[in-house]
């Protein structure tokens, strides 16, 4: 299976970003980016965007649905958001969404910081296995794997793909 070429989605996926914010006219949104592959795609995307604030990031551990029967990562590095998302428009991101469960953990975290005006959920990759009713508004790319195949991020610079 050949993979996307990474340069041409995240550009493809800024223009996207552009797009919806000029429809939506969300003016100066929160791009807060998913440990560790979501922050690295909503830098990449906030080179192009120029948001005003840093872009904010999550560390979803503490919230995920398998957390008693994994335990705690031993990386958990902590969320680094402003004290307060009240009312902001956000730009939620994450590199590869699957099952949706990371996105309800991130959500469920963003909540226990304020209640934003609204969330925009953006995706580097889209490899479907839903287990939950979530899915991006704007995604770079869908992929379609074998069973047991996973996609990977890494980076930050460059950010390279890799099946796994």
């Amino acid at each position: 299976m050949n993979l996307p070429d990474i340069e041409q989605i995240t550009q493809d996926l800024a223009e996207q970003v552009t797009e919806l914010m000029n429809e939506r006219q969300l003016d100066d949104p929160l791009l807060v980016g998913i440990r560790t592959g979501g922050v690295w795609v909503a830098e990449r995307l906030n080179d192009t965007l120029k948001c005003t604030d840093d872009v904010a990031s999550l560390d979803i551990s503490f919230y995920r649905d398998d957390f008693t029967r994994h335990g705690l990562h031993p990386k958990v590095q902590g969320s680094e958001l402003p004290d307060s998302i009240e009312d902001r428009h956000i730009i939620l991101i994450d590199d590869v969404i699957m099952s949706g469960r990371t996105i309800r953990a991130a959500m469920n975290e963003l909540f226990d910081y304020g209640r934003p005006a609204s969330i925009t959920l953006v995706c580097l990759l889209d490899i479907g296995r839903r287990e939950l009713p979530i899915q991006p508004d704007l995604c770079g790319a869908t992929l379609a794997l074998n069973d047991g195949q996973l996609v990977k991020l890494t980076g930050p610079r460059p950010l390279v793909l890799t099946l796994a």
